[in-house]
């Protein structure tokens, strides 16, 4: 940490530094006390560092206005905040169900002219899991009977797994980002993700795998996600039928003017939409190649197909892939992987002979940049942008946070929201970070999958299969999906899903999970 603060060059990125520091010391310092400490200062510094790079703009200025408003919401959500933290020490098994249940909210902070969508009530849950966590590690009474080598005193047991590569792999992603946004052509965007991202993140996988986590806790928090999927998916619905999207002008205007009409249920972004069902989906999936009663069979069959309905009305061609890909891979883990890969390969093959024999199928002409442009959504332009400034800079890229606005000043595009990222996150990490960048995120990618895929291959012998694996196989199928999600559209690490399922699926992966009797099971024992 003093190293890395050392090549900082002003008090703001000496914060930003300090802040990924403390957030990947909740992974790797070796004693509880520490860690806690860690995690305190983390969370408190990432909104000090958020004000002081905001503090001239519109929307601070606008918060500064009417002061007594913005400390009164302050004072509720640190009130909220306590509050919670109290039942979760009371109750850890609330931490993750309420993890769960805000993972895909985003609320709208409207601030003078200009708007953002935070994750505000996962940053209150996040808090209150912090606070919780310190609590119990940092109270007297618990220093006493760690010092003493005694972890009972009618106290939850101290002990924590030792961090393993994932947790070195993230640790090293995190720190090295903050060090990159030090010369970031844009340091508020590196900022920003740092502290909305990044660090309350890395408290989130932190608390999770702290979590003694059981088959009881995985179909609940499942169930959670499976309900707001149907939820989201009613409001999807709704908006097709009276023809109005609840928010984000862009998908508006875009649906006057195409000829199908795109929906984004409480969602910004039809394609996080989309993400957000097929991972649901895929839980459901696991459900049918591994049955264990009958009725569940006909109960997620019904929730599959609303869901794939919504999903549809998204229209978010990204998300199909992703699905598509989760459900190969949970055939490839259920039954003989060749003949599945075989037709997987032979589907592939068949659509890029059409597109090749016909493409106007597709709206497409490969002879023309500008149509396979407008055909892939803009998203030819962006990764030939990204290209280009990979080649200007291949070794440090350009800085955290930068490419939208570099790509802006290269291509002469004049809109600030033209683009944020080059919609295939390898390359935006290419363009900002170099190739120390695309090392530390292949190390995390590599890292993650070796884990979760570690054992899997029990799935295939005969007999019943145990539970914990089945779950293990859901998650690895999910976050393969959102991995592929990402190369084809965004958010990759800056998506809390991927930190939840990697968290889930380390601590399973580990055999860490509380070995509990075994509920009856109410409509999915395979998820998480």
């Amino acid at each position: 940490m003093v190293a890395a603060v050392a090549l900082a060059g002003s008090a703001k990125e000496v914060g930003v530094i300090v802040a990924a520091c403390a957030a990947s010391g909740t992974l790797l310092l070796p004693r509880p006390g520490q860690r806690a400490v860690a995690a305190l200062v983390a969370f408190t510094l990432t909104p000090v560092l958020v004000l002081a790079e905001l503090w001239s703009s519109r929307q601070v200025e606008h918060l500064r206005g009417h002061g007594t408003l913005a400390a009164l919401v302050g004072v509720l959500a640190v009130g909220l905040m306590v509050g919670l933290a109290v039942l979760i020490a009371r109750k850890p098994v609330t931490f993750p169900l309420l993890a769960v249940g805000t993972l895909p909210f985003r609320i709208p902070v409207e601030s003078g002219t200009d708007s953002a969508n935070l994750l505000l009530p996962l940053y209150v849950v996040v808090g209150a899991g912090v606070l919780a966590y310190a609590w119990e590690r940092l109270r007297p009474t618990r220093m006493r009977a760690a010092a003493a080598g005694n972890g009972s005193h009618g106290l939850p047991d101290l002990r924590e797994r030792k961090p393993g590569r994932l947790e070195l792999a993230l640790s090293i992603a995190v720190v090295l980002y903050a060090l990159q946004a030090s010369y970031s052509a844009d340091f508020e965007q590196a900022v920003k993700n740092v502290a909305f991202f990044y660090v309350p993140f890395v408290l989130l996988f932190k608390l999770l795998t702290t979590t003694r986590w059981s088959r009881q806790l995985l179909v609940a928090c499942f169930g959670v996600a499976l309900a707001l999927g149907l939820v989201f998916a009613g409001v999807g619905y709704l908006e097709y039928a009276t023809r109005h999207v609840l928010w984000n002008q862009k998908v508006i205007a875009s649906n006057q003017f195409e000829s199908y009409f795109r929906v984004n249920s409480l969602f910004f972004d039809p394609s996080i939409y989309g993400r957000y069902l097929a991972l649901v989906m895929i839980g459901l999936a696991a459900t049918l190649v591994w049955p264990r009663r009958g009725r569940d069979i006909g109960y997620a069959t019904a929730a599959l197909a609303a869901l794939w309905g919504g999903l549809l009305l998204s229209f978010s061609q990204s998300s199909y892939g992703a699905l598509l890909v989760g459900l190969v891979l949970l055939a490839g883990l259920r039954w003989d992987p060749r003949p599945v890969l075989f037709g997987a390969a032979v589907a592939a093959a068949a659509g890029l002979v059409v597109v090749v024999i016909d493409p106007g199928v597709v709206n497409l002409n490969l002879g023309s940049r500008h149509t396979v442009n407008r055909a892939s959504s803009g998203r030819f332009r962006l990764v030939r942008g990204g290209v280009d400034l990979f080649s200007a800079r291949p070794v440090t890229g350009f800085g955290s946070g930068s490419f939208s606005k570099e790509y802006r000043k290269r291509e002469g595009v004049g809109s600030a929201t033209a683009s944020t990222a080059s919609h295939t996150i390898p390359l935006t990490i290419a363009a900002e970070q170099g190739v120390l960048g695309l090392a530390a995120y292949v190390f995390v990618v590599i890292s993650a999958f070796g884990l979760l895929f570690r054992g899997l291959g029990a799935l295939r012998q005969r007999g019943p299969p145990v539970p914990e694996l089945v779950a293990r196989a859901f998650v690895a199928a999910a976050f393969t999906a959102l991995f592929f999600h990402t190369l084809v559209y965004a958010d990759f690490l800056e998506d809390p899903i991927a930190w939840a399922l990697l968290a889930v699926g380390a601590v399973l992966a580990r055999g860490e999970s509380a070995r509990l009797p075994e509920p009856e099971p109410q409509l999915a024992v395979a998820a998480p």
